[in-house]
């Protein structure tokens, strides 16, 4: 069984696509949160990560690729973030009891991934619907469980911010530990994998990323 046949048997069987129908009506005629709504993705995600997590080594290089585009990504943020933030220290410094908070967040692109295995025209919504805050609360601000906040944040340093300063360097819980022990997988990959309700497969095809980074007075 090769790599393409192993992700179309799964993400094309009959089940998930039944539950994958009844995610994007709900997103489509709902659009409010209900305590059942998220157990629609919660199930789908077990379905497929169940078939996929038998054949890691065929993915291996979907998620090694992943990993270093949402790392520069995040890493593009960060610096952006601390530019923005050195620019407002002296307002700071010279306001009259005001503070700011700046925050930043970095979502996946909001198109369907081009390269994934499975297209169609049904999929730009279904991943508007994997996206959607209510359907999937986790991810609702951000891949970050938490965002990086000033003046909290301030003096971490980026790998702080990944999660890479801790041994091991590597959040790859949940994977084959000898298989991915060297992929120094990091803390935003874990987020997307083991406690947002993305199956692995909606997001190891999504090499763009967007960015928010918000500035609050705070009186």
């Amino acid at each position: 069984m090769n790599k393409k046949d192993f992700e179309i048997d799964a993400l094309c069987d009959y089940s998930v696509k039944m539950i994958e129908n009844e995610i994007v009506h709900v997103y489509k005629n709902s659009r409010h949160y209900d305590l059942g709504n998220d157990t629609l993705l919660n199930l789908r995600k077990k379905i497929i990560n169940k078939e996929l997590l038998a054949h890691q080594a065929e993915i291996l290089a979907d998620i090694i690729s992943f990993n270093e585009a949402l790392r520069e990504a995040l890493h593009d943020m960060y610096d952006r973030a601390h530019r923005i933030w050195d620019k407002m220290i002296d307002t700071i410094n010279e306001g009259d009891g005001e503070e700011m908070e700046l925050t930043a967040k970095c979502y996946l692109d909001f198109d369907y991934p081009a390269s994934h295995p499975i297209q169609g025209d049904d999929r730009q919504d279904l991943w508007y619907a994997l996206c959607y805050e209510e359907l999937n609360p986790l991810y609702a601000d951000g891949i970050s469980v938490l965002t990086l906040t000033f003046p909290r944040d301030e003096n971490y340093t980026f790998d702080t911010f990944i999660g890479m300063d801790c041994p091991p360097p590597n959040w790859n819980e949940g994977l084959d530990p000898e298989l991915t022990k060297d992929l120094h997988l990091i803390s935003q990959f874990h987020n997307l994998f083991q406690h947002m309700l993305f199956a692995l497969t909606d997001f190891i095809y999504v090499r763009k990323f967007k960015t928010e980074i918000n500035v609050e007075i705070i009186k």
